[in-house]
């Protein structure tokens, strides 16, 4: 997701010395105490279009075919965001089972095709106490775990961010309804993520200047998360009317919902990067950093945005 645009005076300047900050930033480390300014995102412009254009392509015609592709292509992002986290928090110092992991969220994916929620909680539940036995053995019988707790409950952080969240986002081409199909579901949950995208980032560029959580995301501003709860309720209002038939107010609710949602995922991410002294998850997507970097807020909006969808399906039922 985009971040909130905080606007600096130009006064602003870094007590640090150059010498330090060039010391400081290697390409893979954040500059914790000088953050970029806003007009220097660091990027390279065309290739991140390039890569936009062609990912927006990608999810466009798994859009068009329906769950058939739709649930292969999220599959694949799910696997590759976890081998992203994965393999950081393995350069951080701390012990995951990456493949096994990666294997044990395609389980939890795919079990909700014939069963849908029941079949991914079955899953989690299953790879979840995978996780807690392997903890305790993965070094033998007669060797003592070391940070067993540490390891384990970052291994269930990551099942539930990423493979739980991205599981709802598979399962909204499921819901149908009263003649509506999956992809209707799919096309109202993607417009309201580009359009609070858009608002957060025009409102932010042009008027940001509270910051929202400045020791964690400094240019994400209030003004920005404002122009993503108006830009996404009033998308919410148009695709649940004309597209999935329910009432407007559902659309205000799934608008702010999903802000809210995508905001949180956001700054979990950021955090994350934070902690771990990195700019981004991987360089697997020229010009946007690694599929998390795209994935952060969508992932936790995808599990609202499915509760609510399915709620709207029911009472339109």
């Amino acid at each position: 997701m985009r971040s909130f645009s905080v606007r600096k005076p130009n006064c602003w300047r870094s007590s640090v010395p150059a010498a330090d900050q060039e010391e400081r930033a290697t390409p893979s480390r954040w500059p914790v105490h000088a953050p970029k300014p806003k007009n220097n995102p660091g990027r390279d412009l065309p290739t991140a279009i390039t890569t936009g254009v062609v990912l927006g392509a990608i999810v466009i015609a798994a859009v068009w075919v329906g769950p058939k592709a739709w649930y292969p292509l999220v599959a694949v992002a799910v696997a590759g965001a976890m081998w992203e986290v994965m393999t950081r928090l393995r350069e951080a110092g701390y012990q995951q089972p990456r493949t096994l992991l990666i294997i044990m969220a395609q389980l939890m994916l795919w079990s909700s095709v014939p069963y849908g929620t029941t079949g991914l909680v079955a899953g989690f539940a299953f790879t979840v106490l995978v996780v807690m036995f392997w903890g305790m053995f993965h070094q033998g019988r007669n060797k003592r775990p070391e940070n067993y707790l540490r390891d384990t409950a970052v291994s269930l952080f990551v099942l539930a961010w990423i493979p739980l969240f991205g599981t709802f986002a598979a399962m909204i081409s499921l819901i149908s309804q009263g003649g509506v199909d999956g992809s209707a579901y799919i096309v109202a949950f993607m417009l309201c993520v580009v359009a609070s995208d858009v608002g957060g980032f025009a409102a932010g560029v042009m008027f940001g200047s509270h910051p929202m959580a400045p020791a964690i995301s400094p240019n994400k501003s209030w003004e920005g998360f404002a122009g993503s709860i108006v830009a996404g309720s009033i998308t919410g209002i148009l695709v649940v009317t004309l597209l999935i038939h329910g009432p407007w107010w559902m659309g205000v609710v799934l608008g702010i919902a999903l802000v809210i949602c995508a905001t949180m995922g956001d700054l979990v991410e950021s955090q994350f990067k934070r902690e771990l002294g990195i700019k981004d998850m991987s360089n697997l997507l020229p010009g946007h950093g690694g599929i998390m970097d795209r994935l952060d807020g969508m992932l936790p909006a995808a599990a609202a945005t499915y509760i609510l969808l399915t709620t709207i399906t029911l009472m339109s039922a």
